[in-house]
């Protein structure tokens, strides 16, 4: 009982890279880059959808809501990381622990609804353009984000709560950058076939569901989109769809191989890697990924610093 009250009194360990301290520095300075990244990517879209009348549309409120969750899930994680490869110390309080495994989960599986919602918003759009606006209104907008938020939250105390279960017999030492469900059940001594059925029944929901609705929902747009007349239109229709396009593939292929893999046999060295890439990685270029080819944010942008300047 002792070596189990370890955990509590102690926190964890974070093992991140410690094999191998002479890169922790390299770490250190690409992840404090696209930290930087992400801060100033995420917020500028949310600036915009907020103060440029011409953005107040359901495409960017559900986008400027996929910034804000891309801020929250990288700030959840990144901070600690940063602190861990500075510091002497890898440790993480037991309640710092398990606020970040919450909330890791939760963020996560908001974005997976999310992105559904998106991909509706996407559709209706492309191929009842008439209609969008009735269809996609402020109405129906803020329900949507709710069930995309709470439905995560749901997600998140379901597995956080089975995970938090497992006997850990007074193991510390966490082989990841961060509280996670998987890096959490491998520390388990006990049975984890329970926790791992959850686990994968859960995440192939979050995983499956959409990934059925989201390609059915782009083939009809794909074949609006060879309708459309208009050269100019039909770009316009490809490149916002390929953003979202790139953003899901991106998102749900890291999850499937972070989630869907058995916890207990699947490589911890390329699992922690997974983890660092869609809380690290995913945040940043998702910013980019939509505002690069999207010439309404760059627009906005350049309508804001001119602003700007003219007050100064």
């Amino acid at each position: 009982m002792a070596e189990a009250n370890n955990s509590f009194s102690e926190g964890f360990v974070l093992m991140g890279i410690s094999d191998h301290p002479q890169l922790e520095i390299v770490f250190f300075v690409v992840i404090l880059f696209s930290y930087s990244l992400t801060l100033v990517g995420n917020s500028t879209i949310i600036l915009l959808s907020r103060l440029d009348a011409r953005l107040h549309t359901p495409m960017y409120f559900f986008l400027s809501n996929l910034s804000s969750l891309d801020l929250a899930f990288a700030t959840s994680s990144v901070p600690q990381m940063l602190t861990n490869l500075r510091g002497l110390g890898k440790t993480i309080s037991y309640a710092g622990c398990v606020i970040q495994l919450y909330v890791f989960l939760w963020l996560g599986a908001t974005e997976c609804i999310l992105l559904v919602v998106m991909a509706f918003d996407r559709h209706v759009a492309v191929c009842q353009p008439l209609r969008y606006t009735v269809i996609v209104s402020p109405r129906l907008c803020w329900p949507l984000a709710a069930i995309a938020w709470l439905g995560g939250l749901s997600n998140s105390v379901i597995r956080s709560t089975f995970t938090l279960q497992l006997p850990l017999c007074g193991h510390r030492r966490v082989d990841n950058f961060l509280c996670e469900v998987p890096a959490m059940i491998k520390l388990a001594c006990g049975d984890t076939s329970l926790n791992e059925a959850v686990l994968n029944g859960v995440c192939a929901f979050f995983t499956a569901v959409p990934l059925s609705i989201i390609p059915i929902s782009y083939c009809s747009i794909a074949r609006a989109v060879l309708k459309i007349r208009s050269a100019e239109g039909q770009r316009k229709a490809f490149n916002t769809c390929l953003s979202h396009l790139v953003v899901v593939l991106l998102f749900y292929g890291s999850a499937i191989y972070g989630y869907l893999l058995p916890a207990k046999t699947s490589h911890q060295g390329r699992g922690k890697f997974i983890s660092l890439f869609y809380s690290v990685v995913t945040p940043m270029v998702n910013p980019l990924i939509y505002t690069l080819r999207n010439k309404e944010v760059k627009a906005a942008l350049r309508r804001l610093l001119g602003k700007g300047r003219e007050l100064g």
